[in-house]
């Protein structure tokens, strides 16, 4: 009996108004993260020609270089964060991060120079990266069981808003590139809603309590326990790999989708001017409401098929979907019309981590372990994104050419997949 009430109940019933709170809350702070993150892909353009002077060779090198200075970014800031958030709790971890991406965001509007640049994406980053990790493993330990797959799908999806408010900021101030940072200082003011608003969840309270009256107990947030324990260090090696597939694709495949519309746009004969306002429209409205179904898509594909079918599927039907979109349009139109399918398999994966990198690891250990695997995989991407940069900017080389064997890469994840465990339905890990 209780096996058919779980089948034909829905997930959402019996979640308080405290779940959903906390689940705005996370989303809340997600979508601004993404948004400090694309406000740079969609504005870099503008921004690398005028402080470049208009070298066009340059600005693609330069774009992916700061790029892959901002994985760095979030990857030192991400492992510090979940560390943190393991010993002191989810909430003060959550607020200085976002504090730390919102006032960087902000100053960048008064940057002039490569190095200024450079330093301040590297330290948005590292509010970008602590936040994710924080907030995922918040989410994880507030729902129950039956609807974790779904609240964790949903706050992972929320990340469209950010890019599209980051691709309507960019069209919104054009060529005025510095606005777009200024408005990052807005989700400074989620801060006053989590403190007000968010308690610890009970886990980790009592994991905590337990840590601090016992001699030679569990060590909250250790590196070392995580990667020396056989079972914890597996997960957490597999997992950023996993993670590092996502990351890698995303930024030389996925947002190249912008590139491809733009090129298209170009070989029309449309004026550069507007082609790259057509292609920030194609990629942050177009493609990205594709990205948003694919995001909110995986989380009831875990629930009812599993974590490791699911990631398998959608890698594999990414892998294919790339050549598909790199070669088969012919016009703008017809672009646009597979841009949110390509949207929908290359970036469906990323809800995939929120929801199965918590379920890996123990509470004393979910942040760290969950931040090891996303931002860990932020420095195995970046020679995936340096590389992609090189490979884009040599004379000769089709960019469809490029971006198609770059989306090799899905077939690695889905190997990785048989390494990992299943977490369907499980308890987390205490």
């Amino acid at each position: 009996m209780n096996s058919t009430s779980e089948k034909t109940e829905r997930w959402y019933h019996g979640v308080t108004r405290y779940q959903w709170l906390v689940l705005a809350i996370a989303s809340a702070g997600w979508v601004f993260d993404v948004y400090e993150g694309q406000v740079f892909n969609i504005t870099r353009t503008q921004m690398l020609s005028d402080i470049l002077g208009g070298e066009g060779g340059d600005v693609k090198r330069y774009g992916d270089f700061f790029l892959a200075i901002f994985l760095l970014g979030g990857t030192v800031g991400g492992l510090a964060a979940g560390s943190l958030a393991d010993r002191f709790g989810r909430r003060p971890i959550m607020v200085v991060t976002i504090l730390m991406y919102s006032l960087f965001s902000g100053l960048t509007f008064f940057a002039t120079e490569l190095w200024q640049v450079a330093a301040l994406r590297f330290l948005v980053a590292l509010g970008v990266g602590g936040e994710w990790a924080v907030a995922a493993s918040l989410v994880a330990e507030v729902f129950p069981v039956r609807a974790r797959a779904h609240a964790s799908g949903i706050f992972q999806a929320s990340s469209v808003l950010g890019t599209w408010f980051a691709a309507l900021a960019g069209i919104a101030v054009g060529a005025q590139w510095r606005y777009a940072y200024l408005i990052g200082i807005i989700p400074a003011l989620l801060v006053l809603w989590i403190r007000s608003s968010v308690r610890e969840p009970e886990s980790w309270q009592a994991t905590k309590s337990e840590a601090e009256s016992s001699e030679g107990g569990r060590q909250l947030g250790s590196f070392r326990e995580l990667l020396l324990t056989p079972q914890w260090g597996s997960r957490a090696l597999l997992g950023m790999a996993l993670a590092a597939i996502g990351l890698g694709t995303f930024w030389s495949v996925t947002v190249a989708g912008q590139d491809l519309a733009r090129e298209l746009l170009l070989r029309e004969g449309t004026s550069p001017d507007i082609a790259s306002r057509n292609a920030k429209f194609a990629f942050g409205i177009v493609q990205t409401a594709g990205g948003g179904l694919g995001l909110l898509a995986f989380g009831p594909l875990c629930a009812r098929f599993g974590r490791r079918f699911s990631f398998v599927a959608m890698q594999l039907l990414a892998f294919l979907i790339v050549p598909v979109t790199c070669y088969l349009p012919g016009s703008f139109p017809q672009l646009l019309v597979i841009l949110p399918v390509f949207g929908f398999f290359t970036l469906g994966i990323h809800s995939g981590y929120a929801i199965y990198f918590p379920e890996l690891f123990p509470t004393h250990l979910r942040a760290t372990g969950t931040s090891f695997c996303f931002n860990g995989g932020r420095v195995l991407a970046v020679p995936v994104l340096l590389f992609s940069g090189w490979l884009k900017s040599q004379q000769g080389v089709d960019l469809r050419l490029a971006i198609t064997a770059l989306g090799s890469l899905f077939l690695v994840g889905v190997v990785l997949m048989f390494f990992l465990p299943e977490t369907k339905g499980k308890e987390l890990p205490r």
